[in-house]
C-alpha cells in the first residue's frame, strides 16, 4: 500500500506554506546550552505542542524537573499521540526541538531567520534537528486536510535537551516502561535525526558509535608566570598537557591508549567487501572538508571504515591561554584544561574505557616526573549500537525511499560515525527495532556556521515520512 498521490501533491503544492513553517521554527532561539536562553526553549517545546494540538495530535508536556546542580528548569518532553486503532501497527518518532549555538555564523542574515536562496534554506536548526521535526507536521497536514486517515497510530518523543547530553531523557523511558502507558503498543522506531552519507544518494542507518568525553585539567604555579622571568625555572602545565596529549593518539587516527585497539576485532573479508560496494568517493570527503586534502587514506572503504566501523580519538582544544586574540602573550599559564572525547563500537563500552583512559594518563604523567597537579574527568557518553537491518522496519524505509527518490537510488545502508544514545535506550528498553531515517544530506553543516537543509530534501523527505508510514502499515511482521 503505497502513499495515495494527492497526498504527494499536497506536499508539493504547499512548498511555500512548509518552508513558512520551518521558518517559524528556527526563530525560536532554542539553544539547549545556553542558560540564558533556557525560557526560549522552553517556549518553543510549547509552540511545538500546540502545533501538533491543531493537527489533532493528543498532547502531554511532561516537565523533567530542575537541570541537575542548577536552578534551571529542563525544557519539556513534549508527547504525542494520535491513533489508537488496534488493527494498525503503531510508531514512535523521536526528534529534537533545541540546537546548538550559532558563534560566528557565516549566513548572510541572522541565524535564527531562515534564509532561502534558491533550493537552500539556511538557518540553524534547518537540518538539525527542525526540518525533519516539521517534516513530521507537514504530513498530519496533509493528512489532515485531505481527510486521509493515518495508516498507522503515531507516537511522538520530541525533547528540547539533545544538544545538551539529553539529561533526564533515559530516566523518563526507563519509567515509563515499568511504570506508564505512552509507549504501549509500539511497533516500532523511527528516528529522524541524521543525515545522508554524500550528497546524491540517501541512505537508512543501522548502527551508531558510542561516545565518552573527557576533560584533562593541569594546575602549576598560584597565578601566570611571565615567560621571560620564570621559563626553564618551573614546571609548566601546558608542557605536560603537550606531552600527554600526544600520548592518546597516533596522527593515523590509531587509539594507543593501551587496551582499546585490542578489544575490537578486524573486519571479515565479508565487512570489506560490504564498504567497497558503498557508494562513497575520496571527492566526498574533499567536498566535506573544502577542497582540502587531508584524507588519512584515498581508498574510500578504509574511509567509510574509519568512519564508522573503528574508534577513533579526537582532541577538540585546549583551553587556558589564547582565550582571547589579546596580543602576543608570552605568560606560563597556571592552569590548563584539554577537551577529547573517544567514539566507541563494539564491543567497546564507557565502562571499559573510562578506566583504561585515566589510568593510561595518570601513568603517563607520573613519568614526567612533574610537581603540577593533574586531575581527568569523564564527563559523559553513550553506548555504541548496532540495529537489524533485514527487519520489516528497515524495508518499509527502503521501500519508501525507492518510491520518492527513484529505484536508481536506492539507499545505502550505513553506520553513523557520529553518537545518537538514545537509539540504544529504545532498542533495550522497548524491545523493539529502531530505525535512523535521514532527511538531510552530508554537507548541510549541522553544527556549523552555516547550516543548512535543501528545499527538495525538506520536501521529498516529508514525502520519504509519509510514504514510510504506508509502508509499515503494509509490512509483513
Amino acid at each position: 500500500m503505497a502513499a495515495p498521490s494527492s497526498f504527494n501533491d499536497y506536499v508539493n503544492d504547499h512548498t511555500a506554506v512548509f518552508i513558512d513553517r520551518l521558518k517559524t521554527a528556527v526563530s525560536y532561539k532554542s539553544v539547549s546550552g545556553d542558560s540564558e536562553l533556557r525560557p526560549i526553549v522552553i517556549e518553543t517545546g510549547r509552540w511545538l505542542g500546540t502545533q501538533l494540538e491543531s493537527l489533532g495530535v493528543t498532547v502531554k508536556l511532561h516537565d523533567l524537573g530542575k537541570q541537575k546542580d542548577t536552578d534551571l528548569q529542563l525544557p519539556y518532553l513534549v508527547l504525542g499521540s494520535i491513533g489508537a486503532d488496534t488493527s494498525k501497527k503503531t510508531v514512535l518518532i523521536y526528534g529534537h526541538y533545541d540546537v546548538m549555538p550559532a558563534t560566528g555564523w557565516q549566513g548572510s542574515s541572522d541565524p535564527f531567520t531562515l534564509d532561502v536562496e534558491g533550493d537552500v534554506m539556511y538557518g540553524r536548526g534547518s537540518t538539525d534537528d527542525k526540518g525533519p521535526v516539521m517534516g513530521w507536521l507537514n504530513v498530519l497536514e496533509a493528512h489532515q486536510k485531505l481527510g486521509l486517515p493515518l495508516p498507522v497510530n503515531i507516537r511522538f518523543l520530541f525533547e528540547g535537551m539533545e544538544e545538551a547530553g539529553s539529561p533526564g531523557l533515559d530516566e523518563f523511558i526507563v519509567e515509563e516502561v515499568h511504570n506508564g502507558d505512552f509507549f504501549n503498543g509500539i511497533d516500532c522506531v523511527c528516528i529522524t535525526d541524521n543525515y545522508w552519507l554524500t550528497t546524491r544518494r540517501p541512505v537508512l542507518t543501522y548502527g551508531v558509535r558510542g561516545i565518552t568525553y573527557f576533560t584533562m585539567d593541569i594546575t602549576g604555579a598560584k597565578d601566570d608566570m611571565h615567560s621571560g622571568l620564570y621559563g626553564r625555572m618551573i614546571h609548566e602545565p601546558m608542557t605536560d598537557m603537550v606531552k600527554l596529549l600526544s600520548k592518546l593518539v597516533e596522527t593515523t587516527g590509531v587509539i594507543t591508549v593501551p587496551g582499546v585497539e585490542d578489544q575490537v576485532p578486524p573486519p571479515t573479508d565479508e565487512e570489506r567487501d560490504y564498504y567497497r560496494l558503498a557508494d562513497y568517493r575520496l571527492s566526498d570527503l574533499r567536498n566535506d572538508t573544502g577542497g582540502r586534502q587531508v584524507e588519512l587514506s584515498e581508498e574510500p572503504a578504509d574511509l567509510l571504515m574509519g568512519r564508522m566501523r573503528f574508534p577513533s580519538l579526537s582532541i577538540h582544544g585546549v583551553r587556558g591561554t589564547f582565550d582571547t586574540n589579546d596580543g602576543l602573550k608570552t605568560i606560563i599559564p597556571a592552569n590548563i584544561s584539554a577537551r577529547f572525547s573517544l567514539r566507541l563500537v563494539e564491543p567497546l563500552t564507557p565502562d571499559n574505557v573510562i578506566p583504561l583512559v585515566t589510568e593510561f594518563l595518570y601513568a603517563e604523567f607520573a613519568k614526567l616526573n612533574s610537581k603540577n597537579q593533574i586531575k581527568v574527568n569523564y564527563e559523559g557518553g553513550g553506548l555504541p549500537w548496532v540495529g537489524d537491518r533485514s527487519h520489516w522496519n528497515y524495508q518499509a524505509a527502503d521501500a519508501a525511499t525507492k518510491a520518492v527518490w527513484g529505484d536508481s537510488f536506492y539507499p545505502n545502508y550505513v553506520r553513523e560515525g557520529g553518537s545518537i544514545p538514545v537509539t540504544l535506550t529504545f532498542s533495550e528498553q522497548l524491545g523493539k527495532n529502531v530505525l535512523l531515517l535521514p532527511m538531510g544530506q552530508s554537507d548541510d553543516g549541522a553544527h556549523s556556521a552555516l547550516e543548512k537543509l535543501n528545499v527538495n530534501n525538506y520536501i521529498n523527505g516529508t514525502i520519504v515520512f509519509g510514504e514510510y508510514l504506508y509502508q509499515v502499515a503494509n509490512a509483513q511482521t
